[in-house]
């Protein structure tokens, strides 16, 4: 399995649940999911996604994928109707020193950016991965972030996760 792979893979199962039970979950009872057009959207989570990478501030290869939509599990009977767009997508090809500072540019210049930091650990993995879940306190898009040391022999690398709340598309086949 290739580094690629293991991206989609990690991502998929990270992102699987993440309407369902994220910090701040969009499927509370007191969250009414708005309609939105969904390029607009899209528009909003690449242009968080920059922003997560500028603040960041180091010099790494990126992984290419770009926002997608994914239909929302709302597990209120319209799950058909509900999609959120979400976007994965890796730093590598430097090594752990400038992750690290990568890590620490993002607890610092986050909040700066309108984003609260929920959480700052390690992934829980016996490799002691460092983890943060932030969500943009304007747009409530979520996303979670991780070091991954490469103390497994692959190569080191930060992934991030982030995702749009779940909403009512509008437009021409809910495409925006």
């Amino acid at each position: 399995m290739d580094l690629l792979d293991k991206l989609i893979a990690a991502s998929t199962l990270v992102l699987a649940t993440a309407c369902s039970s994220s910090p701040g979950s969009e499927n509370r009872a007191d969250h009414e999911p708005q309609s939105r057009p969904t390029a607009t959207v899209n528009s909003e989570i690449s242009g968080l996604s920059s922003q997560i990478f500028d603040v960041m501030a180091i010099k790494s290869k990126v992984t290419e994928p770009g926002p997608n939509i994914q239909p929302c599990e709302s597990g209120g009977g319209d799950s058909g109707e509900l999609n959120w767009i979400r976007h994965p997508w890796s730093a590598y090809g430097v090594g752990n020193d400038v992750m690290e500072k990568g890590m620490a540019n993002l607890r610092q210049g986050l909040p700066k950016q309108g984003w609260k930091i929920e959480k700052v650990g390690d992934d829980g993995s016996s490799n002691k991965n460092m983890q943060s879940l932030v969500v943009h306190e304007k747009t409530l898009s979520q996303a979670e972030i991780t070091w991954l040391k490469g103390l497994d022999g692959n190569e080191p690398l930060i992934e991030v996760n982030l995702y749009s709340r779940c909403f009512r598309s509008v437009g021409a086949s809910g495409q925006g």
